[in-house]
């Protein structure tokens, strides 16, 4: 029997009601169909990006407060003879200053202080104005899109 009515069997012959009355008392058979579903992903290239990146520097001033060490010395007069049998003076600390002896032998052989240096240190601070350059990276971002299902044209984005 012709699986597929409308269209002549295998011998040629169209299907007539005498044919059709034989074909009756045959067990008819019908083939079942039934389709499925495959799903599965494929990568499909829909665009292209091109990034570009750039460097831009401006000028800024910037105010910071600087601190740097002044030095003061003082020349104070002695003019005291040390004793024979005392040690040489040496440097000493009195609170912030540092003070050392100058000590000059004279023709006696005696050792005279002849004047001493008192030394102190303050800090000194300021504010300094100072222009640093500052550098920005900007990216460009633009989309370069291939033809594909439902693409069209380029586009660009820019963030």
């Amino acid at each position: 029997m012709n699986p597929n009515p409308g269209i002549f069997p295998p011998d040629g012959e169209p299907n007539t009601p005498a044919r059709l009355a034989t074909a009756a008392s045959r067990p008819m058979v019908l083939p079942v169909i039934e389709e499925q579903a495959v799903v599965g992903r494929e990568v499909v290239e829909t665009g292209r990006l091109r990034i570009s990146k750039t460097v831009q520097e401006h000028e800024q001033a910037v105010n910071v407060t600087l601190q740097h060490d002044e030095v003061q010395v003082e020349h104070v007069a002695i003019n005291q003879f040390v004793a024979d049998d005392a040690p040489l003076p040496g440097s000493r600390q009195e609170g912030d200053v540092l003070i050392v002896p100058v000590l000059r032998e004279v023709v006696v052989t005696r050792v005279l202080i002849v004047k001493e240096l008192r030394i102190s240190k303050r800090v000194v601070e300021e504010t300094h104005t100072s222009t640093v350059n500052l550098r920005q990276e900007q990216i460009q971002v633009e989309r370069l899109n291939v033809a594909g299902p439902g693409v069209s044209g380029p586009a660009t984005d820019q963030p």
